[in-house]
């Protein structure tokens, strides 16, 4: 009987598949979108991408002068894009992967 109390109850179980958002592309021209609303960019002299996590080495053209920056960037998903990411904030052991730490926070 104590099957009959459990009763025939049969449950689909429904689940929902989320896929993760698409990333920017790890590319020269993704990570240096966010620096040519602020000046052109004369040039990448290095980049590189660790999960949501990258840096940019480039030279920027501001008027006749020409800047060397290294700027900390952090996809964010709501945009779908790269973003200035403060290093005051994020520069710390264990913060970031071991690449992105040691080319974004001890240069320039």
């Amino acid at each position: 009987m104590l099957f009959v109390g459990l009763g025939w109850v049969t449950t689909r179980a429904t689940s929902t598949i989320e896929s993760a958002p698409l990333a920017a592309s790890c590319s020269a021209v993704a990570l240096s979108a966010p620096v040519t609303h602020l000046a052109s960019t004369g040039g990448v002299s290095a980049f590189g991408c660790d999960g949501g996590w990258a840096y940019l080495w480039a030279t920027i053209m501001v008027g006749p002068n020409r800047i060397g920056v290294t700027e900390l960037m952090r996809f964010d998903p709501s945009r779908r894009s790269w973003r200035f990411a403060s290093r005051a904030t994020y520069c710390h052991p264990g913060d970031l992967p071991g690449i992105i730490y040691h080319r974004a926070c001890f240069s320039n």
